[in-house]
């Protein structure tokens, strides 16, 4: 049997490896010391893998150096792909995984892709670099796979075992031993494609449609707006329609629905091509956050509310809900905006780290915030902490003629002022 490098340790890679661990040998590699000795204790702090979980895969280690991973004969790449401040594909992660893996590979090895790339990445970037530090060739010494992530932070119903896996490899022996291994730990079943181009544009393409649904409704919302017409309503309504899909309003931030839209965009520039929908779409999402604040800016002037120092309480700061994360996350731009019309702004969440908060945005969270104290609180992102509490709760937080802006249309209508 052979033996799993898995190189990246986040929410792709640590389930990953866990999954194969119960089985066969694993090491999980990662360049991030710290993170490599939590998970010796068993800890995980992106609370995608329990202590029991990373405890039944007896066969799992964890390594940050290249030389334990040297005897492996199967590389599994989970590191992220992230966007620069031009919106072009950063592929500076990439690039130093397939170096590590390149410093240890040997004829005969496997490697396996699974971030998320524009179609030809694997075989135009990753393979390129691979043999230039290997000083093998490609598909007669070394073979590659790319089998997508398809992980959503912190749901726990739609697990890597529930979610069919799309397979692909670099000839038809390698796709079928890729297909092979997915296949012994995914439930769900696989879905083998006859390239390494389909299987990396199946993926960058699902978060693309739903940036772009999630852009409508966007889009939809700034218009019902102005018709004084509750956007959530309106959903609710058409919804009763059995193929009407069930997308919402809101932030649209995270490392993979707000920036893999810009790889696929960037790849289409290349070949001579200028795609409207999508990059329109992107435009409407990024411009949420400076709506939003604007939104209850004029709600408490309307209201009375001298703005200028005016005390503004914000629940929630990671990304998504139930979810640590802080990567690229939106509720940070709302925040600066409500900072930019003169708001004191607090900002409370249960889920994200204090210590990493405030090395990446300069806020210090708050574990208690005042009674009374606030003339406006913003239901930014509904951990499941946050959705127990009622409006009358909520508004505990406020003066008299506080309001409570619930940004993702959890509350009752009626025990908020306004949602988007």
């Amino acid at each position: 049997m052979k033996k799993i490098a898995i190189v990246g340790l986040g929410y792709v890679g640590l389930p990953l490896a866990a999954a194969f661990g119960a089985s066969r040998p694993v090491v999980g590699f990662d360049i991030n010391s710290t993170r490599v000795e939590e998970l010796k204790r068993g800890f995980d702090r992106t609370r995608e893998a329990t202590k029991s979980e990373l405890d039944s895969a007896p066969l799992l280690t964890f390594t940050n150096t290249e030389k334990a991973i040297a005897d492996c004969q199967i590389y599994i790449v989970t590191v992220p792909t992230p966007i620069d401040q031009y919106k072009a594909p950063d592929f500076t992660p990439l690039i130093t995984a397939c170096e590590s893996v390149g410093s240890v590979l040997k004829s005969g090895d496997l490697v396996i892709f699974e971030s998320t790339v524009f179609p030809g990445t694997t075989e135009e970037v990753c393979v390129p670099r691979l043999e230039h530090v290997s000083g093998l060739v490609f598909n007669k010494h070394f073979f590659a796979g790319y089998s997508p992530e398809r992980i959503n932070p912190g749901d726990k119903k739609h697990r890597l075992a529930d979610i069919v896996k799309i397979t692909a490899g670099s000839t038809p022996a390698i796709a079928d031993e890729v297909d092979e291994l997915y296949a012994a730990i995914v439930k769900a079943g696989t879905h083998k494609t006859s390239s390494i181009k389909v299987a990396e544009a199946a993926k960058v393409i699902e978060n693309t449609q739903r940036d772009l649904n999630i852009a409508l409704m966007n889009e939809l919302s700034m218009i019902f707006a102005r018709l004084k017409i509750d956007t959530h309503e309106v959903l609710a309504a058409a919804g009763t329609k059995w193929n009407f899909l069930p997308f919402t309003p809101g932030l649209v931030g995270g490392h993979c629905i707000g920036v893999d839209p810009y790889y696929l965009t960037h790849k289409a520039q290349a070949i001579g091509y200028h795609p409207e929908i999508i990059l329109a779409g992107r435009r409407v999402n990024d411009n949420m956050a400076p709506y939003a604040a604007t939104e209850l800016i004029k709600a408490m002037i309307k209201k009375g509310h001298t703005i200028a120092n005016s005390r503004i309480l914000v629940l929630g700061l990671t990304f998504k809900e139930n979810c640590p994360d802080l990567r690229n996350t939106k509720v940070i731009d709302v925040i600066r905006e409500l900072r930019e019309f003169g708001c004191q702004v607090d900002v409370s969440d249960c889920w994200a780290d204090k210590q990493e908060t405030l090395d990446e945005y300069g806020i210090t969270l708050i574990d208690h915030p005042g009674a009374g104290h606030y003339n406006a609180v913003m239901l930014a992102v509904p951990h499941s902490e946050y959705r127990a509490l009622t409006g009358t709760q909520l508004r505990e937080y406020t003066i008299e003629s506080g309001l409570i802006f619930d940004l993702k249309g959890i509350l009752p209508i009626w025990e908020s002022d306004f949602r988007l």
